[in-house]
């Protein structure tokens, strides 16, 4: 059990930075870590976001499940980053410049999985999506997920 104060924190410094609560203690464990190693610690707590998410999208927690369809894609991301040219992306600006090297190497399908990924950030903090834009846009970044894990798992 975490102490609630400790809890509070995270959740401020998480939102200071603009990521989520995952995210952020991701980072910080992972500090030692080489790019690599990086690479394959997002990718696999973007596939444990994407189970997360279609949990709570049973539970008709649209908000929750949006936001870890947003944290899986943004974490897709940073890991490909990470793989490719062992840079660290800490900004949203840098998520959408980078995204394009990801279509790139995977496709012009990325842009729209990262368009569909950007919409639950918003339905996050908004609430206006429904349950079908949720269903839609988790099916379409559990794709980006899949293909980034595959390049970026497959050195194991």
């Amino acid at each position: 059990m975490i102490p609630k104060t400790i809890v509070e924190h995270v959740k401020m410094r998480a939102r200071a930075l603009g990521v989520s609560i995952e995210e952020y203690l991701l980072e910080l464990i992972s500090q030692n870590l080489n790019p690599e190693d990086k690479a394959k610690e997002y990718s696999k707590v973007a596939i444990e976001l994407i189970k997360q998410a279609k949990e709570e999208l049973r539970k008709d927690n649209l908000r929750q499940a949006s936001e870890k369809i947003w944290g899986a894609a943004a974490l897709s991301i940073k890991a490909h980053a990470y793989l490719r040219e062992g840079k660290r992306l800490s900004s949203h600006r840098e998520l959408w410049k980078y995204k394009d090297e990801v279509v790139k190497e995977l496709g012009e399908w990325v842009r729209n999985a990262w368009a569909h990924a950007s919409s639950m950030h918003v339905c996050f903090y908004e609430g206006w999506c429904t349950k079908r834009d949720v269903e839609a846009s988790l099916k379409s970044v559990e794709k980006l997920v899949k293909a980034t894990a595959e390049i970026v798992l497959k050195q194991e």
